[in-house]
């Protein structure tokens, strides 16, 4: 189980960065037409997951859609 705490400003905000990721993936897994755990692997090995993870880069501020773009603009970026 992780146990690092994202905070911004003193504020806890763990539980939008862990629903923003929910999200993407949920989205991605769906236009895919694969399961939310297989999508998930993918998805953790992507430079989005880890942006999402930086507070300074203020993905996690972003909506689903936004990140789901960042990803696959990443993908057909390799």
């Amino acid at each position: 189980m992780l146990t690092e705490k994202y905070v911004y400003h003193g504020i806890d905000i763990t539980l939008d960065v862990y629903e923003k990721i929910r999200a993407a993936v949920e989205i991605i897994a769906e236009k895919e037409g694969i399961s939310f755990d297989e999508c998930f692997v993918e998805f953790a090995k992507s430079r989005t997951y880890r942006n999402i993870q930086l507070i300074e880069t203020m993905m996690w501020a972003e909506s689903a859609e936004y990140i789901v773009d960042d990803y696959y603009r990443e993908i057909e970026g390799r």
